[in-house]
């Protein structure tokens, strides 16, 4: 089973650990990627347009500062640095040793810098969004489809798609994929998914379960206490929908 989580707009401070090594990351066919887009950031924050371009407010300008430094700043792992609703309720720092092993296997966290990041994986705080049109690559999400689809269409198993349409769109897994929407009154809901979210994926990685099948994941989540119903079979390669009521 693959758990797919957006970052988080909230990140850590400060690193504490060595400077980034890209080459130490996981998913290395990445590799090139990750240093053209590092490039292009960093020229991007040495210019006037990195402002705009990234979407920062005047309270938000020590983001670019932190951009033009990435190759030297202290890094931190995944797991440390994305705070933030989501994280906030998947916490991994209080998960039990077997939930974390099964949390450094399966999590995959999408990115606008790095593509894909295991939470073991080493990096600076950073700020740059998936939606973001990056000169000269332009909108990330179709640059990093390229390189991220050969690496996950190789990992078997089924998909628990917790992530933001914005980040959806660096990949695909078709109909061995689920993605969770978040429902209330039978209404989909913004405000409290990311913490809905943030429990489905925790609940999973202590549940000690490795469903193979949407039927089968239901069935684990309905065990867990979850309020969940499946939708119909999607068409063609489309994915599975799974509402979590709240």
């Amino acid at each position: 089973m693959l758990i797919l989580l957006p970052p988080s707009e909230g990140k850590a401070g400060l690193g504490n650990g060595p400077s980034l090594d890209l080459s130490r990351l996981s998913s290395p066919s990445l590799t090139p990627a990750r240093e053209t887009v590092l490039e292009a950031l960093i020229a991007l924050c040495d210019g006037p347009e990195a402002q705009a371009v990234l979407g920062l407010s005047q309270g938000q300008l020590g983001e670019i500062g932190k951009n033009r430094d990435l190759r030297t700043a202290p890094t931190l792992t995944a797991a440390e640095l994305y705070t933030g609703v989501l994280y906030d309720n998947l916490g991994l720092a209080s998960l039990s040793r077997e939930a974390a092993e099964r949390a450094a296997r399966s999590i995959r966290i999408f990115s606008g810098l790095w593509g894909l990041l295991r939470i073991t994986d080493r990096v600076p705080p950073y700020r740059l969004s998936m939606g973001v049109k990056l000169p000269p690559i332009g909108g990330l999400g179709a640059y990093w489809r390229r390189s991220i689809t050969p690496v996950l269409d190789a990992e078997p198993g089924l998909v628990v798609d917790l992530r933001s349409s914005t980040y959806a769109a660096a990949w695909q897994a078709g109909d061995r994929s689920i993605a969770v929407r978040v429902l209330k009154d039978g209404k989909v809901v913004s405000h409290m998914a990311k913490a809905t979210r943030g429990a489905i994926a925790r609940s999973l990685l202590e549940g000690g379960c490795d469903p193979q099948t949407p039927e089968e994941l239901v069935k684990v989540l309905d065990s867990l206490g979850h309020v969940v119903a499946l939708g119909a079979p999607p068409g063609g390669r489309r994915p599975w929908t799974l509402d979590v009521m709240v």
